[in-house]
């Protein structure tokens, strides 16, 4: 056993976790920059590196020492030859470097056998343990509490923290290891089937590893540490295998035979697999292995056989990107060879090459060294063997075409796989990866690509490849049974740069159809350059360099505007002058605010115009969402800009779909931190982890992919109700329909969208759409409900649209306007929605609709198919009522064979009524389907002789208003209808309408006991005087009622004075004749005075009630663009008063508190017209809201019922009606409109504004400000309980 010996100890170390790994199937790695130090100069030449993750520098190892390289400058240098613990003459080697940030160490192991650690702080050397036979590799476990030691005699040490020795154990060991398999006895290996290669396969040797090998050992930790794997060469075979120790040093299992199993070897971090190289006999491939020691997929390097060597492979830190260090075998023409880098990811168990770094031939350019960084997981640090140092930082992109509002835009996606471009236009197809619909064959592997910037062009895109070469082409496809695709190549232009490292141009724009812009590492390591690219020319013409103060790490440019933002890496934002004769940068503002920057360097960028100002949209790598330098959110995992549309995926399994050109950037940050409402169309669930690939123009759908990698359409609601919106609002009916039809939107929208817009272009609905069935569909979906305000209210509208019917109905405003125009246009085309017109109503026209069909024997469509059509609307029981209903046997006949029912039953019914004179015939039916008040129209023309039975009716179904308007009033009929209907009042205790029909109808002593009754002394005296009473009669009559004898004097003047006052009761009872011929005019213009006033105050009531919500809609506008200035000393936005929403005390204080101590030494008359100015109607005036609300609050209640008896008395029955209808609605009106007008839970705040951010003008403002009424805020009290109406007019 190899001596050992242990002089040092350290603290323990801590292990970072890392960030879940994204899927990358439809995404690329874009480069956001390139750091590049060429002026670096170190001993010897670099042989290992490791990174300080506390300051971001590199510590390179080479034969004579350590070096530690900022990406700008040497920062530190520390030799080994001067301690000895490396030959001078440069012969040594370092096998291994390892940062212990937990001891302000790095430990070094030489090939000598020595253990160093070196003190970054002091600079000290100290040799903490040596092997005499030497090592040849050197591996820290993660959380660098163990490493191993590979030493010269084919074993492995594992030593603690402290390195302090754990165990020693040879690496070639016969056993497998504890995960041996378990056999079952079934057959040995060379009695399996081996496939075509025969039974031979199993005699075969093993294959001795490839020449080039350096047969050196490799370690290679899993990333929880609880398990290593050691790549050797077999002394027995020649072969390599792979032998898995857990924690214990405990062999765990051994790895099968694999023929042409090389060097390199690198543990997943995730510790899934082990990735190794393999050289087969027909490929070159990257393998990767279980910890079992069994192999589990692979992908084929794009080499020939033995074109290549794999010198290693590297994971990132977060597992997601597999770099591949690649070699020539042979050497060129110029006798050298060729590197390359590839980076390599994985998406539905397809590997991509996303990006290849070619450092030519030169060996002096060639990478020394390189590794991931630990902590940034998508920086790749990398030495040269000139002491070159290169910086790669990297960042997943969706390359997609310009995402504008043209229908002509494919909504393409390219995915970079090599030399291959995969492109699928998502407008046309969906086609989940790793398949594509186009393939793109390139001649050399590709960086980057970008599309054209007109939408209109999206089939145009160019794409960087390796050497600098931009390819510029145009995809062009026919659909037939297969997709022939056709690519028009317009040119290759190559770039000569003064640059040797690869991916010297990056971040790529296409500004124009002439015109590219791209960045390149500047003459300074913190200096970059701006290039203007000309495609005049073989080889590309530069326009222009414009150097930039810092690293641009981010560029995008807005079609629309044509603007160019540059993000530099300190979050700096600036705006490019691309396109005027000298191009220059101008810091980014916006508005008069100052200077605009991120706060944190972002990932993705976009521009987008928010409330009229462009602004530039970041995304974080920590899923923080900017806009400019206000974050809006901090959960967003994905998001992309689509016109006006910001559309986002979120940590809470959400996607956003925001209108931009309705919201502030308070706004934005406002929507997105607070929870939904109830039918928001902006919000909706989707599956954990998805993102957001592309958006398809004027079409709705939005493309997700989700975490297993697969592609999911979904139609967000927000994005598909806007399009239709668009489309009602540019009359294009069709497009609307189709659209809701297949999204099973409810088709009210069509409507409610804008009722007036849609029934005065009723005709052009029909024209286009052009299906009966469509008109049937949309008829039959029909609703009272607005949708606007339930189902799909709109953030961006603030004004809703006024209903164009009225008070009509909805459903019949839509129905009779769309039959108006089938009829008008082409009634047997339309018959069917013609008929649904009639049954959708809200009192379905079922015998007009009946009717219709009984008429249709002559037309195309048949009875019988409309019939049927019927009966798929109504059921078919209650449609044979109404066709019994239409009086037509026929039209019975024809839906009673239709039905259920047994023939038995209604054709002995059907002949028992033809029997019948045709009212009583009619009367019957209507009997029999209950249809009584047209009974008893029928009733009553069939003679005296059914008198009798007439008035049973009216008694038992209580018809006595109908009843009484068939018979003329001085009819006996008349008179015992009148009667009956008086007995029945008296039974609901309303004697004194009932006296009024008794007194009307001549029975004068029923009508006298009937106002005795109830009281009423002012008609008992009149019936009284009529009868007449006998004077003693009369005056005992007056003593119980407790009345007084009328007055002497002028009689005459005092009942008109009293017709005048309508004091109607006091005046009948001076008339004391109420047949009086010189009183019953008068009724008549009191009544339409009555009716003139009513008018008159709905029309009032209205617009007042109109006005009030818009200056309610103004102010609160007003108030919300103060709170949006959101400047510090502007303390004015807390006085807006809820209730009445007005402007600022400091406005409306200022104006009246100085006429207040005016006002204060007036007279009260003064000071009551400045009150009443105050509250001025006046349009524009400060307090017009509160005016408006006195106003309603005193609308006036007129006193009806005085004048309904007296109308009633005189037989002025209909104008009694018409002004007892025309009152009801009034009343209903103003009630209906309470909960508008007073909102619940508005009050007007008395507080006085105060706070840290109030001054002593808005304090003193707040208390000099008057104060409405409390009766504005509270809404007048219906007086529900008084009965105004007479019964008899109902």
């Amino acid at each position: 056993m190899n001596s050992v010996r242990s002089e040092s100890g350290g603290p323990s170390s801590i292990l970072l976790p890392t960030l879940s790994p994204p899927r990358v199937a439809m995404r690329n790695l874009k480069l956001l920059r390139c750091l590049r130090c060429p002026e670096l100069r170190g001993p010897g030449v670099p042989q290992c590196l490791t990174v300080r993750t506390d300051s971001g520098t590199v510590l390179v190892a080479s034969e004579r020492g350590v070096v530690e390289l900022d990406p700008r400058s040497v920062v530190a240098e520390l030799s080994l030859t001067a301690q000895e613990l490396l030959p001078e003459d440069g012969g040594g080697g370092v096998v291994g470097i390892q940062e212990l940030p937990d001891q302000e160490a790095v430990c070094v192991a030489t090939a000598a056998g020595d253990v160093i650690l070196l003190n970054l702080s002091t600079s000290q050397v100290e040799c903490v343990g040596s092997v005499d036979s030497g090592l040849t590799a050197m591996s820290w476990s993660p959380d660098q509490e163990l490493v191993a030691l590979a030493t010269g005699q084919e074993t492995v040490i594992v030593m603690t923290k402290d390195f302090e020795p754990i165990t020693e154990m040879e690496i070639h060991q016969d056993d497998f290891g504890e995960g041996k398999f378990i056999t079952v006895g079934w057959g040995k290996k060379e009695t399996q089937f081996h496939g075509s290669e025969g039974k031979w396969a199993a005699q075969r040797k093993p294959t001795p590893a490839v020449a080039w090998d350096d047969r050196r050992p490799r370690i290679s930790w899993r990333g929880d540490g609880q398990l290593f794997a050691v790549s050797t060469v077999c002394p027995q075979t020649g072969a390599r295998k792979v032998r898995v120790w857990n924690r214990e040093c405990v062999l765990q299992s051994t790895s099968e035979i694999i023929n042409g199993l090389e060097q390199a070897l690198c543990w997943k971090p995730s510790g899934s697999l082990i990735a190794c190289s393999q050289r087969q006999p027909n490929k070159h491939s990257v393998v990767f292995m279980e910890k079992n020691g069994l192999l589990h997929g692979d992908f084929t390097l794009p080499f020939a056989k033995d074109q290549v060597k794999v010198k290693e492979l590297l994971w990132n830190s977060d597992s997601t990107v597999l770099g591949v260090w690649l070699e020539d075998m042979e050497p060129g023409e110029d006798s050298r060879l060729s590197t390359y880098i590839q980076l390599w990811t994985v998406g539905n168990y397809h590997w991509y090459l996303k990006q290849s770094l070619n450092f030519g031939r030169n060996p002096q350019h060639a990478p020394a060294c390189l590794s991931w960084d630990p902590e940034v997981p998508y920086r790749l640090h990398l030495v040269t063997r000139d002491w070159t140092s290169l910086t790669y930082d990297w960042t997943w992109s969706t390359d997609r075409s310009a995402s504008g509002d043209s229908a002509h835009d494919n909504a393409y996606v390219a995915v970079i796989d090599g030399d291959k471009v995969l492109v699928t236009p998502f407008r046309r197809c969906v086609i989940p990866p790793p398949m594509c619909a186009y393939d793109l064959q390139l001649p050399a592997p590709v960086t980057q690509v970008t599309f054209h910037p007109e939408s209109s062009r999206s089939n145009e895109l160019a794409v960087l490849m390796a050497y600098e070469i931009i390819s510029a082409m145009q995809l062009c496809s026919t659909v037939c049974v297969s997709v022939v695709l056709i690519v028009d190549v317009f040119a290759h232009h190559s770039l000569a740069l003064d640059h040797e490292e690869p991916l010297a141009l990056h971040l790529l724009l296409w500004l124009r159809e002439d015109v590219f812009l791209g960045v390149v590492c500047g003459e300074r390591p913190s200096e970059s350059r701006l290039l203007i690219l000309v495609p005049s020319c073989i080889p590309m013409c530069l326009r222009c360099s414009v150097p930039v103060e810092g690293h641009v790490i981010s560029q995008c440019h807005s079609p629309r505007t044509g603007t160019v933002a540059l993000q530099l890496e300190d979050g700096h934002i600036w705006k490019f002058l691309w396109d005027s004769p000298e191009p220059s940068m101008t810091e980014w503002r916006v508005g008069p605010d100052p200077v605009v920057r991120f706060p944190v360097p972002c990932v993705q960028t976009a521009l987008a115009t928010i409330s009229g100002e462009e602004h530039l949209l970041g995304l974080t790598d920590r899923s923080c969402l900017f806009v400019g330098d206000t974050e809006v959110a901090s959960n967003v995992s994905s998001f992309v800009v689509c016109d006006t549309f910001l559309l986002l995926t979120t940590h809470a399994h959400t996607c956003r779909c925001l209108d931009l050109s309705s919201l502030s950037v308070k706004g934005l940050q406002t929507t997105l931190g607070s929870d939904a409402e109830p039918n928001d169309e902006t919000l909706r669930r989707v599956e954990r982890g998805s993102r957001v690939v592309t958006v398809v123009p004027q079409d709705g759908r939005l493309i997700l992919q989700m975490p297993r990698g697969n592609l999911e359409t979904i139609h967000h609601r927000a994005l598909v109700l806007s399009q239709v919106r668009k489309w009602l609002d540019s009359l294009k009916f069709k497009d609307a329909f189709e659209c809701m039809r297949k999204l099973r939107i409810n088709l009210n929208l069509i409507y409610d969208h804008n009722p007036k817009v849609f029934l005065e272009n009723v005709d052009t609905f029909l024209k286009q759409i052009a299906s009966v069935n469509h008109i049937n569909l949309f008829l039959t979906e029909l609703k009272e409900e607005d949708t606007t305000k339930t189902m799909y209210p709109c953030q961006s509208t603030t004004l809703g649209t006024p209903s164009a019917g009225g008070s009509q109905s909805k459903v019949d405003t839509v129905c009779d306007a769309l039959r108006v125009a089938m009829e008008t246009s082409d009634p047997k085309r339309y018959c069917l929605s013609i008929l649904t017109s009639h049954v959708k109503k809200s009192k379905p026209e079922l015998e007009v609709a009946l009717q219709k069909v009984h008429e249709l024997q002559k037309s195309t469509v048949s009875a019988e198919e409309a019939l049927k059509y019927l009966l798929f609307l109504v059921n078919v029981n209650e449609l044979y009522e109404h066709s019994l209903g239409t009086y037509d046997f026929d039209l019975v006949l024809m839906v009673a064979e239709k039905s259920q029912k047994d023939p038995k039953e209604y054709l002995s019914f059907l002949n028992t009524l033809k029997k019948m004179e045709p009212n009583y015939q009619r009367y019957t039916i209507d009997r029999h389907l209950r249809r009584y008040r047209k009974a008893l129209n029928h009733l009553s023309k069939c003679g005296e002789e059914h008198f009798t039975e007439c008035l049973n009716l009216v008694k038992d179904q209580r018809l006595y208003s109908e009843a009484l308007q068939l018979y003329p009033p001085h009819s006996p009929q008349y008179k015992a209808l009148s009667c009956a209907y008086a007995e029945y009042l008296v039974e609901q205790q309303q004697a004194e309408q009932a006296g009024l029909l008794l007194w009307r109808c001549g029975e004068m002593p029923r009508a006298l006991q009937a106002f005795v009754s109830c009281c009423s002394w002012r008609h008992a005296l009149c019936v009284a005087a009529k009868i007449p009473l006998p004077p003693n009669q009369l005056a005992l009559l007056a003593r119980d009622l407790a009345g007084t004898a009328p007055p002497d004097g002028d009689c005459e003047e005092a009942i008109s004075a009293l017709i005048a006052g309508a004091a109607w009761e006091e005046a009948l009872r001076l008339v004391g004749v109420p047949t009086s011929q010189p009183y019953t005019h008068c009724h008549r213009p009191s009544q339409c005075n009555q009716m003139s006033f009513l008018e008159g105050q709905k029309a009032t009531f209205i617009r007042h009630k109109n006005r009030l919500s818009v200056v309610r809609e103004l102010k609160e506008k007003a108030r919300l663009e103060l709170l949006d200035e959101d400047a510090p000393d502007c303390p004015d936005s807390e006085l807006f008063s809820e209730a009445s929403s007005m402007i600022t005390a400091s406005a409306t204080g200022s104006k009246y508190s100085h006429s207040n101590s005016r006002i204060s030494a007036r007279s009260s008359k003064n000071r009551r017209k400045a009150e009443r100015k105050k509250y001025s109607l006046k349009e524009g005036s400060p307090l017009e809201d509160v005016a408006l609300l006195h106003a309603l609050t005193e609308t006036l209640y007129t006193e009806v019922h005085s004048l309904l008896k007296a109308l009633v008395l005189f037989g002025l029955d209909s104008q009694a009606q018409k002004l007892q209808q025309d009152y009801g609605e009034v009343l209903l009106l103003m009630e209906a409109s309470i909960p508008e007008v007073w909102p619940e839970g508005q009050q007007q705040s008395s507080v006085p504004v105060t706070g840290p951010n109030s001054t002593a003008n808005s304090i003193m403002a707040s208390y000099q400000q008057q104060k409405p009424s409390p009766l504005v805020f509270n809404p007048p009290k219906m007086r529900s309980n008084i009965k105004w109406k007479l019964t008899i007019l109902k």
